[in-house]
């Protein structure tokens, strides 16, 4: 084989894949845990769920781990999840397990892609679209590179039916919405309130009551979620995160099976 025919045979099949994801049940922002872990059961589902991560690696902030000590800890919910991945986890106290973080965002990427979710990395979220009703409608997209040079490139857009903010601390999407739409989430102050000090206990028991529809057509997960709902962060304990993708795919799947609104 040549390195033309190589060259080709990226570029048609790349394409192929990005020509279908450009109308999709679901656009994921942040292919972090919660964002694959929605994808994983979205797709598992049957529903077609696509993640667009603007950084070269996935998983987010979990292979770091705790300060670059490369394991993440999991409590009881979180250890089922890892469980149905195949993750290998070790019980280090009642009701907290340790596992290796470089082995848990391999497999939960694998995984998530074998199940039938597409991930593309190196593209990053630069608008919402949004059509009748004042519904988002879809993801507008560029690539990271061309961000990252301050080159003045117009994006291309993704139309779904749903989308999910999975961006983490930073909230990336509802803060666009935020920005370009007014103070109309359903939060306590009609914005995004702010991400509050470490309480990884509080974290993990709001993480997933957050993890719901905050704009119609626009859901939140993971941290994204205790952004914008003031919740604090947790730190590197990551069962709630995998709790939140779980919970996110259910809400979505709600509303495309019914079209009824989360609350």
């Amino acid at each position: 084989m040549d390195e033309v025919t190589i060259s080709r045979a990226i570029t048609e099949s790349f394409m192929k894949e990005f020509t279908e994801a450009m109308d999709i049940d679901v656009a994921i922002a942040g292919a972090g845990p919660s964002g694959m872990i929605a994808a994983y059961y979205l797709a598992k589902g049957g529903a077609r769920a696509v993640i667009f991560e603007r950084q070269l690696h996935l998983g987010g902030g979990m292979p770091g781990g705790g300060m670059m000590f490369n394991r993440i800890v999991l409590q009881e919910e979180g250890k089922k999840i890892m469980d149905e991945f195949g993750v290998r986890t070790k019980e280090y106290d009642k009701g907290y397990y340790t596992a290796d973080a470089l082995e848990a965002v391999s497999t939960i990427c694998s995984k998530t892609i074998q199940a039938g979710a597409k991930i593309f990395n190196l593209i990053s979220v630069e608008d919402v679209m949004i059509r009748e009703m004042d519904r988002i409608s879809g993801l507008v997209l560029n690539w990271s590179a061309v961000s990252w040079s301050k080159l003045h490139v117009d994006p291309l857009v993704v139309r779904s039916k749903l989308v999910i903010d999975a961006t983490g601390h930073d909230s990336e999407v509802c803060r666009i919405v935020q920005r370009k739409i007014g103070a109309n989430l359903r939060t306590a102050t009609g914005g995004v309130i702010g991400e509050r000090p470490m309480w990884a206990e509080k974290g993990e028991a709001e993480i997933v009551e957050n993890t719901r529809e905050v704009y119609p057509g626009l859901l939140v997960a993971g941290m994204a979620a205790n952004t914008v709902f003031g919740s604090p962060r947790m730190g590197a304990i990551f069962g709630g995160m995998l709790v939140s993708g779980k919970r996110a795919a259910e809400v979505a799947q709600d509303i495309l099976a019914t079209g009824s609104k989360s609350v």
